[in-house]
């Protein structure tokens, strides 16, 4: 799955979202599985979806006069996300979600080295999460069955996968991350379950960098914030 490219899956799942609207819209008729799942006050489902993970880099001063590296970029590669949902109703228009699960990701570093005739090389670090959102989410009126909604919140993940107290990494990140989130998405109802493909941005709120003054590709970086994209899918009743 981590070799499949990650605009391949990005697109992929945008057609499936735009196919399951088209469909929803096709088929809509009042919102009579709307109103059977208003009367409730909370459910519960599942959250299956993808995710590019990536850094933010920020060069330090040493890298400025450094005579080994020239360049170095933050590495995307595509992962899995798995997660389990609470939701709960604060009025009509209002949720408070709690979605705890796993992410798996890969991600990692790109070097440039100074001279040319040495190859670019790359430090990919392999990572699960054990993930902890709290989303408040606003949802529009709905029609013909469908709501759009948009949500915003914090994340604390935990690598249980982290190379932090690894000898050999050549760069070392921390395996404590906070993050803020922002997604839009719809809902869709059916008699039995409420489907909701939903999109979203996260960023880390401060730098995971383990700084380490022996190797090189740790010290020419000031700075390095995780940032990842998600496109996921919610089943919940």
């Amino acid at each position: 799955m981590l070799h499949i490219s990650c605009k391949k899956i990005i697109l992929s799942s945008l057609l499936l979202i735009v196919s399951f609207c088209a469909h929803a819209q096709m088929n809509g008729r009042g919102n009579h599985n709307f109103r059977d799942f208003n009367k409730k006050s909370y459910y519960f489902g599942i959250n299956i979806g993808f995710n590019s993970s990536g850094y933010k880099l920020q060069q330090s001063g040493f890298f400025i006069n450094n005579d080994s590296i020239r360049v170095t970029e933050g590495n995307s590669q595509v992962g899995i996300n798995m997660h389990m949902i609470a939701n709960l109703k604060i009025g009509d228009y209002f949720d408070f979600r709690f979605i705890p699960g796993f992410s798996f990701a890969q991600r990692g570093f790109e070097y440039t080295p100074v001279y040319g005739t040495t190859p670019k090389y790359e430090r990919k670090i392999e990572s699960v999460f054990f993930e902890l959102p709290f989303h408040l989410r606003y949802k529009s009126e709905p029609y013909k069955d469908k709501r759009m909604f948009v949500v915003a919140g914090l994340k604390y993940s935990y690598d249980v996968q982290s190379n932090s107290k690894s000898r050999k990494s050549l760069i070392k990140v921390a395996p404590h991350d906070f993050q803020y989130e922002v997604g839009v998405g719809m809902q869709m109802f059916y008699p039995y379950f409420i489907f909701s493909p939903e999109i979203k941005f996260s960023r880390g709120l401060g730098n995971i960098l383990i700084y380490d003054r022996d190797r090189n590709e740790s010290r020419i970086l000031e700075n390095v914030v995780s940032q990842i994209f998600t496109i996921s899918f919610n089943f919940e009743g």
